[in-house]
């Protein structure tokens, strides 16, 4: 089992059952899957899928495995999108993948980026379930930089299973993210 599994096992569920007096440990809130996804706004074009294929490598490596070609339901004339196109890449992460990729999340990629103060509160929604933005695709360890033809953004979706803003904001917090100080 992941290191962070453990740390959810032995150090979150104790501090929630205390603190919002859960009557079972099966009521404890935890996270349920984590979405990687990435968006193709310039690889909708014929020319461009080349492009498609790059993101859907990056995302591979940086999650270790292989996303799906999300593929356009209907066409759309004022983005040139006709139906079938690929317009995005994701995958689904869930059991000993999850930790692991939340174990590099926590403690190598967010780190990294530039200028980083903390994860906004307004992030987890009132689901609670967390959503951080990526600029780059940099910041994953897997990701050389010499060897990357063009940057691309991504979006890391965290659900849990709690119905409450506090209760994920304290999840996460006792997880390891890192939020700014308001």
């Amino acid at each position: 089992m992941a290191d962070l599994k453990q740390i959810y096992l032995k150090k979150v569920v104790p501090e929630l059952v205390k603190k919002f007096d859960y009557q079972n440990k099966m009521a404890v809130p935890k996270i349920e899957k984590i979405v990687v996804n990435s968006g193709l706004s310039r690889g909708t074009t014929e020319k461009n899928s080349k492009y498609v294929d790059m993101v859907s490598q990056t995302i591979a490596k940086i999650t270790g495995q292989q996303p799906v070609k999300n593929l356009a339901k209907k066409s759309i004339a004022g983005f040139k999108i006709r139906e079938g196109m690929p317009v995005g890449v994701s995958t689904t992460l869930r059991g000993p993948k999850m930790y692991n990729f939340l174990d590099k999340l926590i403690n190598i990629a967010l780190p990294r980026i530039r200028d980083f103060r903390g994860l906004k509160k307004q992030s987890i929604d009132q689901q609670g379930n967390l959503s951080i933005g990526f600029k780059e695709q940099v910041v994953f360890p897997e990701i050389n930089q010499e060897n990357l033809e063009s940057t691309h953004g991504l979006q890391v979706v965290i659900t849990t299973t709690t119905q409450s803003k506090e209760k994920a904001l304290e999840l996460f917090k006792l997880l390891g993210f890192p939020f700014r100080k308001e």
